[in-house]
C-alpha cells in the first residue's frame, strides 16, 4: 500500500513514519515535507498520527526470565499434585494419567509462551506499552471587545483579534509545529527549520519565516494576506496558493479562491490598534464596531443602501469614534451600557 493510500492507523504502524515523528534526521524530514507538499489532502491526518506519536512512550517488551520460568513451572507443578492425587480411592494408573497429562501440557504453554515471546520481539519490535499523559493543548479565546498578543515557545508572535480562538500545544512536537485557529490572527512566524502551520477549517497554511494575517468571516470565506516572507495555502480539494509579499488569497465557502493586492493599513493595522473603514457599508461599520468594543448595536429607522463611511481611528473611545460618524454622516446614537441605539433621522 502506498502512503497516500494510508488512514492514521496505517501512519501510526509505520515504521518509517515513526522515525520521523520520534527521531527525525535530514533523510526522514527532506522525504516527509517533500510527500506532504504534493498531498496536502493528507496534512490533517498525519498532524492527528504527530499527535498520537508523541504522546506514546515505546518500551520493550519485559523478558521472561529465568526466575519466571522456574516461579512458573513450579506454580504449574503444585496444581498438578493437587489435581493428580486428590482422593484416595482414586485408581493409581488415573493418577499417573492426569500428572503426565498435566505435566505435557504445562510444559507445551511454557515453550509456546517463549517461542511467542521471541517471535513477537523479532518480528514486531517494540510495542506501545503505555499511555503517557496527553501534551496539554492550550486554547486561548476572546469575546468581541478584546484583543491578546501571544507569544509562543519557539518565538513566534500572534495578535489574536477580538471574537478568535487560539488552539496549540503546550510544547511544539519535534517534527511539526502546527496551531488552529478559528476568527482572524497576525502571525510573525519565527524560523527553525521546522514546518509551521495553521490550519483554519478545513484549509492549512504553510508557513516559511513570515509575517501574514488570517481572517475567517462568519460566512465561511477565508482571507490569507501576507506581508513579508512566504505561505503556502492548501484548500480542502487540495489546491495549493503561493502568496508573494503584498498578496492576499480569498477562498470563498464555495471552493473558488482569487488572489489580489490589499491595503496593509486596512487589512492588518487592527493589530497597533487602529480601527479602519474604507468605504464601509452600514452593516461592515456596525460589525466593525461591535467587534471592536464588545456592544451591541440597535438601529432605529432605514439606512440608506448607499451608505458608506470611510475613517481611521488610533485607540479612540467608543464615544469618540460615534461622534465622528455622526458628524460625518446625520447619524445619532446613544449609549446605554453595552448597547448602542442609532438612529436615522
Amino acid at each position: 500500500m502506498k502512503f497516500k493510500d494510508y488512514d492514521i492507523e496505517h501512519f501510526l504502524a509505520d515504521d518509517f513514519f515513526i522515525q520521523w515523528v520520534k527521531n527525525p534526521d535530514e533523510n526522514n524530514r527532506h522525504f516527509w515535507e517533500k510527500w506532504m507538499e504534493q498531498h496536502p489532502e493528507k496534512r490533517p491526518i498525519i498532524n492527528e498520527a504527530v499527535i498520537l506519536i508523541r504522546s506514546i512512550k515505546y518500551a520493550n517488551k519485559p523478558e521472561f526470565t529465568d526466575r519466571m520460568y522456574v516461579e512458573t513451572f513450579e506454580n504449574i507443578i503444585k496444581e498438578d499434585e493437587k489435581v493428580a492425587f486428590p482422593k484416595p480411592e482414586s485408581k493409581s494408573e488415573d493418577h499417573w494419567f492426569s500428572f503426565f497429562s498435566i505435566r505435557k501440557i504445562a510444559a507445551t504453554v511454557i515453550i509456546g509462551l517463549c517461542i511467542w515471546i521471541g517471535y513477537d520481539s523479532i518480528l514486531k519490535g517494540p510495542l506501545p506499552q503505555e499511555l503517557l499523559t496527553e501534551i496539554p493543548m492550550v486554547i486561548k479565546s476572546n469575546p468581541s471587545g478584546k484583543k491578546s498578543i501571544i507569544t509562543l515557545g519557539d518565538g513566534t508572535k500572534i495578535y489574536l483579534n477580538a471574537s478568535s480562538k487560539l488552539v496549540y500545544p503546550q510544547v511544539f512536537q519535534d517534527a511539526i509545529r502546527n496551531i488552529t485557529l478559528d476568527g482572524e490572527a497576525y502571525f510573525e512566524v519565527v524560523k527553525d527549520g521546522r514546518p509551521f502551520t495553521v490550519s483554519v477549517g478545513k484549509n492549512t497554511i504553510d508557513v516559511m519565516g513570515t509575517s501574514f494575517n488570517v481572517k475567517q468571516k462568519g460566512n465561511g470565506d477565508l482571507s490569507v494576506a501576507l506581508v513579508e516572507g512566504k505561505v503556502k495555502v492548501n484548500d480542502k480539494s487540495g489546491n495549493q496558493v503561493f502568496l508573494d509579499p503584498n498578496e492576499m488569497l480569498v477562498i470563498q465557502e464555495n471552493g473558488e479562491f482569487y488572489k489580489s493586492g490589499f491595503n496593509p493599513l486596512e487589512i492588518t493595522s487592527w493589530k497597533d490598534m487602529n480601527l479602519v473603514f474604507s468605504r464601509d457599508s452600514f452593516e461592515e461599520v456596525k460589525a466593525k464596531i461591535e467587534n471592536w468594543y464588545g456592544v451591541e448595536i440597535e438601529v432605529k429607522g432605514r439606512i440608506h443602501n448607499n451608505w458608506v463611511y470611510s475613517g481611521e481611528y488610533k485607540e479612540e473611545s467608543l464615544e469618540n469614534v460615534l461622534r465622528g460618524i455622526s458628524l460625518t454622516s446625520g447619524l445619532k446614537y446613544k449609549i446605554e451600557g453595552k448597547k448602542v441605539i442609532i438612529n436615522k433621522p
